[in-house]
């Protein structure tokens, strides 16, 4: 007699229902490494972008979007994100919207861990670019991606630098020229001077071959009523003594002076020979000439 087996308590297959038709708390997380215009302009992207997407569902309720501007690698320093994860541990959203695994934290170890926690809290983590929900997929798995996603950003980290290595060598430069006295930048992004905030420099270098020293020079700046160029009536005298060694005053650009060795921490080092510096003369129009500017060398550096 043949063995016969009959199913008397068919499994129930339940039918989920998608996520878009789901009532649910929605919350954002959105992130840069630098306050750069640039990144600036695309942190604001990112948060209006996610809350476009979050408040045209009628089904979800936008929480919160948080944001940082800081490092990748380390809780520390990211108050957005810790607030995100005190609001989580208190239930009050049921999933985070991020752009990349990567933009949640570049520390994978670290990053594992807290999603680990918020699927225990049942809060899931919707990445845009990996297309992943972090309910649905397994540790294993989690960790792959986040492999995935950092060699991803090595990459773009290597050839961002290969691009800025590449225009060095051309002679090119991006420079923060927001925050850099005397000059500004025209239509076709070359440097061009600042009349007004030229001759305060003029004055400074005047000033330190007379024979006053950085104090000194503080001390008339202020007196005189003279701004720093983000509008400050009080001057620092560090910021004074690296007017007085910019090369660039004379014409002159130093390319890769720093550099930054990890993409992971993002740290900047002095470059002490460890990469090629590039000497580029005639760079831009002169402030000062280059007998005043070597004259201020020599005297800084006790050789006159």
């Amino acid at each position: 007699m043949s063995v016969q087996i009959h199913t008397i308590y068919p499994a129930i297959i339940k039918k989920e229902t998608p996520l878009e038709l789901q009532t649910l708390r929605i919350a954002a997380y959105c992130h840069v490494s630098k306050a750069t215009l640039e990144l600036l302009r695309s942190l604001e992207i990112q948060m209006l972008h996610f809350s476009a997407i979050i408040t045209e569902n009628p089904n979800w309720t936008l929480y919160k979007i948080y944001s940082d501007v800081a490092s990748g690698t380390q809780k520390s320093g990211r108050s957005g994100y810790c607030e995100m994860l005190r609001d989580a541990k208190r239930h009050r959203f049921d999933y985070i919207f991020v752009k990349s695994l990567s933009r949640f934290g570049r520390d994978t170890l670290e990053a594992l861990s807290t999603i680990r926690r918020l699927k225990a809290m049942n809060i899931g983590l919707l990445s845009e670019v990996e297309h992943v929900n972090i309910l649905k997929i397994d540790d294993a798995t989690l960790s792959i991606l986040f492999a995935v996603a950092q060699e991803e950003s090595a990459t773009k980290s290597e050839n961002i630098k290969f691009g800025i290595h590449q225009r060095m060598r051309e002679g090119k430069a991006l420079l923060n020229h927001t925050r850099f006295l005397g000059y500004t930048k025209d239509a076709e992004g070359q440097l061009v001077i600042v009349p007004e905030e030229a001759e305060i420099v003029r004055k400074i270098f005047s000033l330190y071959l007379e024979g006053n020293g950085v104090r000194k020079i503080k001390r008339y700046l202020e007196e005189h009523g003279i701004r720093t160029v983000t509008g400050k009536a009080e001057w620092n005298t560090s910021t004074i003594d690296r007017m007085l060694s910019n090369e660039k005053y004379m014409g002159t650009l130093l390319l890769q002076k720093i550099y930054t060795p990890d993409f992971l921490t993002g740290k900047q080092k002095k470059n002490r020979g460890e990469l090629s510096m590039y000497m580029v003369e005639n760079a831009h129009a002169a402030i000062v000439e280059k007998e005043v500017f070597e004259a201020v060398q020599r005297r800084k550096h006790g050789n006159i």
